[in-house]
């Protein structure tokens, strides 16, 4: 029998409560242009004085945070002048010395943010005190967990997150920016190696990722160093984005890149060849045991995952047999679709790799040209279907692009925020395999990436000048289970709002989407605490690229879901208590301008918008 089409209410949550934020206060801040930060004092430890407001406490430790990881900084384009310029030239350190120092600053922050008086805060300052308290606290309570996270990894290692700083997030718009781009580039071969280091030593202590882990990495690290150092990603992007520089003439455009061309050759590449034979060494010694259960304090790590990814309370048991319920209630929806257009054979899974594959753009230059044509159309279709939903928008555009080819294989797509600056747009990146190379779901895709989905959460809070900088940049790092789950309840409006309207295939798309992150319930927690093989998981309808991707990253796939369904729940219980009074635009100003928070925090500023509301005419 098919589940209710109702999502089921989560436990209680574990957060105390939150007075809600101004939404006025709000909405007027984001009629501004998106903000940047002072530039912070010269001392290296702002946070150590004793700042006199809360307001003035967030910015100092905000400041010194960012000063100590250059990476975020450029990223965010979080100070301005000579400050940055010269972050810019730095590549956040990997070792231990360092995480151990960060974690150090967060129980500094913890205990200075203690000495606050929550009563004389505005609303907006409670929020972001909670926010923060979590963050930290969250930072502090991992870091006994460290060695669990490999350094070197297909999907967020150093061997990628080091190449991706520089082809999507670094700027160059200017001969400078260009200069900096040539020197953090020299820096590649020093942080690799502290990534290397890390892990050996993880190595050393039994911890080892999976055989098929290692197998991955070790050919995608192949992939990256199999052009000559001047066909390299590093070195084309650099030569393509110089080429829209008016102030770089042909001899020193030519001159830089045949320096980073040199540095690739002689830095890059040997460090690559480096980890590849540290990961090549472990070969013998792993295993293919997929879930953190093979560790010996492996129910904890993930116990704690847990409560990161969701920001809830709710257990690997719990969220196994939510995943059983959706996936029945869904897969019973899909079926009922599917035979009103004639696909009446074969399970639900194996009709819809039918589809997928009649829907299929060919395998060429040609097709993935047209799948990016595509896409970008979807995202101008978005942005007007959206004006009956939002009266709120970012100021700020995106723009889809391919990922660079060796890094196909493995990665999904992915929404990247603009800096503080706006400097550049928001950035959505598409893996070009095969198997992305489809009509089917793809509007869905493009919703939740861009618009209404990521863009908007991530670039509106990014412009949002009433929150403190470190809420706008995520300084502290994300609440995947808000920021995913608003991407994931944005497919779900699209939806109920008709935008598949004459479009079974599409239709089918989305819920084939909700299907897949209501699978990721069910495998996430079936391979970290029902010792889950890799095999089984992919038997269970997951793509084996998609498997892996949890497997490095245990936790983060029950974000999407959790999310999405607790966004609904919250939605349906203010629709329910304000009737015909409530707003869809309303709510979404709430959710869109409060920014990324807990769950748990999330339901005390629902609440406390449903209060402020007049209440339904009483019908008679």
């Amino acid at each position: 029998m098919a589940q209710s089409d109702r999502p089921a209410s989560l436990p209680s949550r574990i957060a105390p409560a939150i007075p809600a934020v101004l939404l006025t206060a709000l909405l007027a801040a984001c009629a501004g242009t998106g903000p940047t930060a002072s530039t912070p004092p010269s001392e290296p430890a702002a946070a150590t004085r004793e700042a006199a407001t809360v307001a003035a406490f967030f910015d100092e430790f905000t400041d010194e945070w960012m000063r100590r990881n250059p990476s975020s900084a450029g990223a965010s384009r979080y100070f301005k002048g000579d400050v940055q310029d010269a972050l810019d030239r730095q590549i956040t350190p990997r070792t231990d010395a360092y995480e151990r120092e960060t974690v150090a600053l967060a129980r500094r922050g913890l205990a200075r943010l203690a000495t606050f008086d929550r009563a004389a805060m505005s609303d907006t300052e409670r929020v972001s005190a909670e926010l923060m308290q979590w963050q930290l606290q969250m930072l502090v309570d991992g870091e006994r967990y460290d060695d669990t996270q490999f350094p070197l990894n297909q999907f967020g290692g150093a061997n990628v997150n080091l190449p991706n700083l520089m082809t999507v997030i670094h700027p160059v718009g200017s001969a400078r920016d260009a200069e900096n781009y040539v020197a953090r580039l020299a820096l590649f071969d020093e942080r690799m190696a502290e990534a290397v280091s890390e892990s050996r030593a993880q190595a050393a202590k039994g911890i080892l990722p999976p055989r098929f882990i290692l197998q991955a990495t070790i050919a995608q690290m192949r992939q990256f160093i199999a052009p000559a150092p001047g066909a390299n990603p590093l070195v084309t992007t650099l030569a393509e984005k110089l080429g829209a520089v008016k102030d770089v003439d042909a001899a020193r455009r030519q001159a830089l890149v045949a320096e980073a061309t040199a540095i690739v050759g002689d830095g890059v590449y040997p460090a690559w060849r480096e980890a590849i034979a540290a990961l090549e060494q472990q070969l013998p010694k792993s295993t293919d045991d997929a879930g953190l259960w093979r560790l010996p304090n492996g129910a904890e790590v993930y116990a704690h995952r847990l409560r990161q990814f969701t920001s809830t309370s709710l257990d690997a048991e719990q969220i196994h047999a939510l995943g059983l319920r959706e996936v029945a209630r869904i897969e019973a929806e899909m079926d009922t679709i599917l035979r009103s257009i004639g696909r009446t054979d074969g399970t639900v899974q194996q009709r819809v790799e039918k589809l997928e594959a009649d829907l299929a753009y060919p395998e060429t230059d040609a097709g993935r040209a047209a799948i990016m044509a595509d896409i970008d159309t979807m995202i101008r279709d978005a942005e007007k279907r959206a004006d009956a939903l939002f009266d709120i928008r970012p100021k700020t555009p995106v723009i889809a692009r391919p990922y660079p080819e060796y890094r196909w294989a493995s990665a999904a797509a992915s929404y990247t925020a603009p800096p503080l600056d706006g400097s550049r747009p928001g950035v959505y990146q598409m893996p070009l395999r095969k198997d992305r190379l489809t009509r089917f779901g793809l509007r869905t895709l493009v919703y939740h990436e861009t618009v209404p989905g990521h863009h908007f959460q991530g670039a509106l809070a990014v412009e949002n000048k009433a929150l403190p900088a470190f809420r706008q940049i995520r300084a502290f790092g994300g609440i995947s289970a808000f920021s995913e789950g608003w991407a994931l309840y944005a497919e779900r409006i699209a939806k109920e709002n008709d935008w598949y309207a004459g479009d079974p295939e599409g239709l089918l798309g989305q819920l084939d989407a909700e299907l897949f992150r209501a699978r990721r319930l069910v495998v996430d927690t079936g391979l970290h605490a029902k010792r889950w093989t890799r095999q089984q998981a992919i038997d269970y309808g997951i793509p084996p690229s998609e498997v892996d991707r949890y497997v490095v990253n245990p936790g983060q796939a029950t974000s999407y879901k959790i999310g999405q369904l607790e966004i609904i729940r919250l939605r349906d219980k203010a629709r329910a208590a304000l009737g015909d009074r409530f707003n869809p635009r309303e709510f979404h100003n709430l959710l869109l301008l409060t920014g990324t928070v807990p769950l748990t925090l999330l339901e005390k500023e629902v609440d406390a918008w449903i209060g402020r509301q007049p209440r339904a005419t009483a019908r008679r």
